[in-house]
């Protein structure tokens, strides 16, 4: 057997199948945050290479991150019974996971949602109990709300800069509060990570799907945050990764209220040519996308794909980078596979603003993967940093 094929490397765990070695380093990436244990992500992952060949990948991975969750999950349940609360806490954080790792291939439908509140009951279990700082709580937006959580940057309640926060096209807002909030909050930054239209439960419970004016999801966001006392409405940053670096500079190009502007890694330029690339490589080869099928239609809230690929037309920065006036910041890895540099240097180039700044992470600094998973610290340190001289 070929050893490179058995042991596979740190961003490409199973070599040849980007759909797996992408969700693998997600997975990993939460590892310095006390959110995955290394040891169990080996564990599955030897299992999963034990079946890279079956027929139904998408089957294999759902039942070996299922079968970690459930174990994780019990031994949290009874830690819970036997108020062993930082135990069950720890647990409930991994179990919660895995279970969102387990349901990420998993076809809109009732098996997808059971799944869904099995890793949203672990999550809160988990942030109860570990971090009840953080608060809990719904933003009004339109005739309904966005799920949302609130960390404080300052213990004493005093106004302080703050963040909103919004995921990408298959995360979620527990990830987000967790590698994010926490870790701003350290710079006496407040952060709301939010699920907005099309994001994680917004999409998944209350069936709100993304928009391409995302600047409306952005408004109510800001709405909400300048409510708070604690929050200096004069020092508001709008921040996304992955798909969420199409919603950022979005935002704040058509919203002047935000003061600043963070894509946690660029979106691609043409959104139309990008999900045409996905499904010409899922015919292909399903191992050679990152995305499932039914990925875009699902968020955006298309019938079928060809009316999904004339929505991503909708989403487009063209007109909108160049209205952006605040500072802005573009985070990127040189080796990003899900998004290429050149989308980066595009919206670089077309942002109006002159403090813009785009840092490319290289191979010697590490985190050149898509949003730095392969080393998310360096790509969130770095953002705290200039936030804290930007905001």
């Amino acid at each position: 057997m070929d050893t490179q094929d058995e042991c596979g490397t740190w961003a490409e765990h199973f070599p040849g199948n980007l759909r797996w070695s992408n969700a693998m380093q997600i997975v990993k990436g939460m590892a310095p945050y006390g959110a995955v244990a290394m040891e169990e992500v080996d564990r599955v992952g030897r299992r999963l290479k034990a079946r890279r060949n079956e027929a139904d990948l998408d089957r294999a991975w759902r039942e070996e991150w299922c079968a970690m969750a459930d174990r994780v999950a019990a031994v949290a349940d009874r830690a819970a019974a036997e108020k062993r609360e930082v135990t069950a806490g720890h647990n409930y954080m991994r179990a919660g996971n895995y279970y969102y790792s387990a349901e990420r291939f998993m076809p809109p439908g009732e098996e997808k949602l059971a799944m869904y509140r099995n890793a949203l009951r672990c999550y809160r279990g988990a942030l109860e109990r570990l971090h009840p700082e953080i608060e809990h709580l719904d933003v009004p937006y339109e005739a309904t709300s966005l799920p949302a959580y609130f960390v404080r940057g300052s213990k004493s309640g005093a106004p302080a800069p703050t963040v909103v926060l919004f995921d990408g096209m298959d995360n979620c807002k527990e990830m987000s509060v967790i590698f994010a909030g926490l870790d701003f909050a350290r710079r006496g930054i407040n952060t709301l990570a939010i699920d907005g239209p099309g994001q994680s439960e917004a999409l998944r419970l209350r069936n709100i799907v993304s928009r391409p004016d995302y600047e409306v999801a952005g408004a109510a966001a800001y709405d909400y945050v300048a409510s708070r006392p604690d929050v200096d409405p004069e020092r508001v940053a709008a921040m996304g990764y992955s798909f969420g670096g199409y919603h950022a500079p979005r935002i704040v190009g058509m919203d002047k209220r935000y003061a600043a502007g963070v894509a946690f890694g660029a979106m691609h330029w043409d959104m139309h040519a990008w999900q045409a690339d996905i499904k010409a490589k899922l015919a292909a080869d399903p191992r050679t996308s990152f995305s499932s099928d039914f990925q875009f239609r699902w968020v955006v809230g298309s019938p079928d794909n060809k009316a999904a690929l004339e929505r991503a037309k909708l989403f487009t920065l063209e007109g909108i980078a160049q209205q952006i006036e605040c500072p802005f910041l573009i985070v990127h890895g040189e080796n990003d596979r899900i998004v290429p540099l050149e989308s980066a240097r595009i919206l670089y180039e077309k942002i109006g603003s002159n403090r813009k700044h785009l840092k490319i992470f290289t191979a010697e600094e590490g985190g050149t993967e898509h949003c730095q998973v392969d080393h998310r610290q360096l790509g969130i340190d770095y953002i705290g940093d200039w936030l804290l001289e930007n905001l």
